[in-house]
This record gives C-alpha cells, structure tokens and sequence, in this order.
C-alpha cells in the first residue's frame, strides 16, 4: 500500500449512476489531430471529403513520426474535414454506417514483438498508448523501460472503471499479454480499495495499491512513487479501455475502439453511463438532457478536460463527459461576500467544516491572472517530490537546465491541473506546462 496524504478531492454533484443511458446513438465522429501531442496540426491526409472508410482505415499519419497511423474508429464516410487558422486539419469527421464495418488484420504469435509492433502501428491502437516524457505518441523504434495503467480515477466526478469495463474482461486480460511483450521492464496496474477484482488480481503485471486524495488515480504521480523516470528512459501509459481495444484487436483481428463514457455533472439531468466509439458527437447525448442555465460542456473533467461546443466531439483519450454552470456573472465584492458554498482549500469559506459536502460548481475563475507568488499552496496538493512553482517559472524563463533539474520529464498536464484550481495568481498551469514540454521535447 503506498499512502499519499497530499491532495484534494474536489466533490461536486452530478456523478455517473450506475445504469446505462438509452440515448440517440451518436452518427459522427472525428478524428482530431490535436488531440494527439506529437502529430503536428497538417498532417500526411490519406482520405478526403466523400471517401468510405471501414474501422481500422487509415485517416492521416503524423509526418514527424514516421510508421505511425490514425485510423478510423468506426466505418462510414468521410464528410468533412475540418481546418482551422493557417490550414491547420482541425478534424476529419465520418458519418457512420448503421451497420459496422472492420478492416481485418492477421494477428501474430504474442511473443513476437516486432510483428505486435508492426500489429499495433497498422491498425491505428499505436496511438492509443503515450509516451512519458513529454505525452506524445510513443517513439515506435524505443523499447520502454515500463509500461503503466492506472485503474481508477481520482479527478471530480470520475468514472468508476469497473462500471466500464463490464463485458470486457477477456479482451482486458489479452492485451495485458500484448503489453508485457513490449517493454524490457513490467506492466504495471495503479488500483485503489474500491477497484474491481479484474484489475487487483491481473496476472502476468506488477500490482500496486494507492490510497489518498486526487491526484492518487493519475498515472504520473503513481509511476513517481513505483519507479521514477530518469533522463533517457521512456515508459509507455494507457486506460484500462484502450488495453482492452488491443485485446480485441489480437482475439478478433479487428480494431474496434469502443468508449463507455461517463456522462456527468449538477446540469445534466439523467447521469449515467452511455457506449460509443471513440471520438463520437456528443450532440445526441445532450439533447433534451440539460438544465435550463448557461452551461459548459466539457470533454474530461473539470480539472483538466477540454471545452468543446455542442456541435462537438469527445476527446481521443476522454472517458468523461461533464457539464457544469457556465460562470458568466461577476460577483459582487468578490471574495469578500461569502456568496454561495463552494468547494475550495482555503479555509477562507466555511466548506472546510463539511469535507464531504457535494457542491454545484462552475466555471467562474473569481479573479483575474495576477502576479505569480510563491505561497506554498502547490506543493500541499502535489503528492510528488518537485518544486511545481520553480519548474513553471524556469519554463517561463526558458531557463533549459533549471527546468531539467526541476523534473519535468516527470510531470504532464493532468498531474499539475489540481495546483492550477488552487493557485491564487489565477496562472494557467497547465498550458505554461505544455508549453514547456513542447520546447524541451525541440530543444532536446
């Protein structure tokens, strides 16, 4: 058991139940570069608009990763493909068929680990993994010294992955066999107390318990506490789903990149869970189920998922889907008017006396961007042994060997998005993070 006392659960209303919704299923889905850190934003298109894809047909491959593929997640055809500022491919959409169709692949002995390599980059499940440092796709000419998955979910309202993975056990446990033929380490599953039997009595993998506050369910804080990269190593990290998808791909032959998806949050008023594909619209899911206030849609969670528009899609590695107040109105006096209970680590509101309270959040930031103080709040809720302000400010100074020093080959947005929610200079944490990783994944 490895215990982790810093963090903070930030408990709000509007968790999953656990029932499966009878919704519209979802027509479109998009194939979204940005998505994917590693694959620039024109990448090699090998489809256009009108073209008939099956599951497993190649959409674009990234040009700075050679023998890389992203392939369709459901066939149909190809009806738009979306581009932003300087022509940038904002995302191929495909209408789907109604009845599903499957590009077939021959499947290798799994103990040939090139032949699974080769396996994995044809049918487009390559991408379905990444690569610590820096989060992109993984290098297909590395070996990985571990791979990680992490099988619960600490972030607000997270799905519970036992509620996920019901009827996918035995495409669980195969691509955990495909797994462990890839690096020159372990594979190894983060579980917690309430984690299903699937994931705590795995075989074949390194078992490890966490107990504590968010971020304890974040792959990055566990791969800190089991085995942390050094400069040079590279391990690989991927959902319990996705290792479900590569079991599928090596029983079936097929790459079929289903999704449940927890659909979540104090505005929706039927939460549950819902089966799609990966990158599905999400439209059909919010029609006639949301309140009547100004909301947000949220592709992840509140911490560090993506607002998308409702014509949107869900994110590549989105298991979540939540939808919260948009905090559109000022405040009056700001944070000296106690105002409505919400969930915060200062003990300047009375929250703290009800710590396990559910609140019905939004996305009001209660005050502007301001000057960038040291005030210890980070490290109180980062269960890791970094400095988190000295590495945003060496990145902000472009300052290469503070930054190194600091441990950024160790961290990715997710493990610092609870140090953004509590940070009192409002700083975007996360984007100056990403922002870093960018320039040392060129400098370096």
């Amino acid at each position: 058991m490895i215990r982790l006392t810093r963090g903070f659960d930030v408990k709000l209303k509007g968790a999953a139940l656990d029932r499966r919704l009878d919704a519209q299923p979802a027509r479109e889905f998009a194939v979204k570069p940005g998505d994917l850190p590693g694959a620039e934003a024109i990448p090699t298109l090998w489809v256009e608009p009108g073209a008939k894809v099956q599951s497993g047909d190649v959409i674009f491959s990234p040009k700075a990763k050679p023998g890389v593929q992203v392939c369709a997640p459901v066939a149909g055809q190809v009806v738009e493909v979306r581009r932003g500022p300087k022509r940038a491919v904002a995302a191929v959409v495909i209408e789907a068929d109604s009845e599903p169709a499957f590009k077939q692949f021959r499947v290798p002995a799994l103990t040939d680990r090139a032949a699974l390599v080769k396996l994995l980059l044809e049918s487009g499940a390559w991408v379905l993994m990444r690569q610590r440092p820096f989060n992109v796709i993984p290098d297909p000419a590395a070996i990985p010294r571990d791979i990680f998955v992490s099988c619960f979910d600490t972030a607000p309202l997270a799905p519970d992955y036992g509620v996920s993975m019901r009827g996918r056990e035995t495409a669980f446990e195969m691509g955990l066999k495909v797994l462990a033929a890839l690096p020159s380490g372990a594979v190894h599953l983060g579980v917690n107390e309430s984690s299903s039997d699937l994931f705590r009595r795995a075989q074949g993998v390194k078992v490890h318990e966490f107990s504590g506050p968010h971020p304890a369910g974040a792959v990055g804080v566990q791969i800190h506490h089991v085995a942390p990269i050094n400069k040079g190593e590279v391990v690989w990290t991927l959902k319990p789903q996705d290792v479900a998808t590569i079991g599928t791909l090596v029983t079936e032959g097929i790459y079929n990149p289903r999704r449940t998806v927890a659909l979540t949050g104090a505005e929706v008023r039927n939460t549950g869970y819902f089966d799609t594909w990966l990158g599905a619209a999400i439209a059909p899911l919010i029609d006639g189920n949301l309140s009547e206030r100004p909301v947000r849609l949220i592709s992840g969670n509140v911490l560090s998922g993506s607002r998308i528009q409702p014509d949107g899609f869900l994110g590549w590695f989105d298991e979540q889907f939540t939808v919260i107040e948009e905090g559109e109105q000022p405040e009056f006096l700001g944070w000296l008017y106690p105002s409505y209970p919400r969930p915060s680590l200062s003990r300047t509101f009375l929250s703290y006396l009800a710590p396990n309270r559910q609140y019905r959040a939004n996305s009001n930031q209660h005050g502007e961007e301001r000057a960038f103080v040291m005030t210890g709040e980070y490290e109180k809720v980062l269960p890791m042994d970094l400095y988190p302000q000295h590495l945003l400010k060496a990145i902000l100074c472009r300052d290469f060997e503070q930054t190194e020093g600091l441990g950024i080959y160790e961290v990715v947005e997710e493990d610092l998005a609870l140090c953004e929610f509590v940070c009192t200079s409002k700083q975007p944490v996360q984007r100056i993070l990403r922002e870093g990783l960018e320039w040392i994944h060129e400098e370096a």
